[in-house]
């Protein structure tokens, strides 16, 4: 499902809600048929929230960033971590610390969780932000695969998906003075 609306509607305040983050003014948020404030940590272990700022440590290169996050979801760090590396096209930088990249190469080291997570459900704060084509059209393909394989995505954006998604809904937010 994709969230649209234009600045200030409401969309990354709607997102962290959902995601627990921020508690609604009236009612609750359910998933699985449970209310989330119920029984949150199951709710979590199946969410991957990543939003406008990338999540990345500056400090960090990229390659102990991805380490970081392998050893977060218990994978061992081995040739792995230079293959998501090099998926996203951060060969060559994986030595430099992460505050020193472009904002398009952040955001690049950032989405690395996207293949590195089992969570059904992704929450998504414009994550095509800073991207060139090529990196659009990576991640739209990634999407794709996480759907097939039974995920949900739930995303705000103010670019069009230009991959065709035949189950895409649409929820538009509008602005209220």
């Amino acid at each position: 499902m994709q969230i649209e609306g234009p600045n200030g509607a409401g969309k990354t305040s709607l997102l962290r809600i959902i995601s627990g983050f921020a508690r609604p003014d009236e009612g609750e948020i359910h998933f699985s048929g449970q209310s989330i404030s119920d029984n949150y940590d199951e709710f979590a272990a199946q969410l991957l929230f990543i939003g406008h700022k990338t999540g990345v440590n500056g400090q960090l290169t990229a390659y102990e960033n991805v380490c970081h996050w392998l050893r977060v979801h218990g994978c061992h760090v081995d040739k792995r971590a230079y293959d998501l590396l090099s998926l996203l096209g951060l060969v060559g930088l994986e030595d430099v610390p992460v505050r020193t990249l472009s904002a398009g190469q952040q955001r690049r080291v950032a989405l690395v969780r996207l293949w590195l997570n089992n969570a059904k459900l992704w929450i998504l704060d414009e994550p095509f932000t800073a991207l060139d084509k090529k990196g659009v059209k990576q991640l739209q393909t990634r999407f794709a695969e996480h759907l097939a394989q039974g995920g949900a995505i739930l995303l705000t954006t103010h670019q069009d998906l230009t991959t065709h998604f035949t189950a895409l809904k649409t929820l538009v937010l509008e602005y209220q003075f």
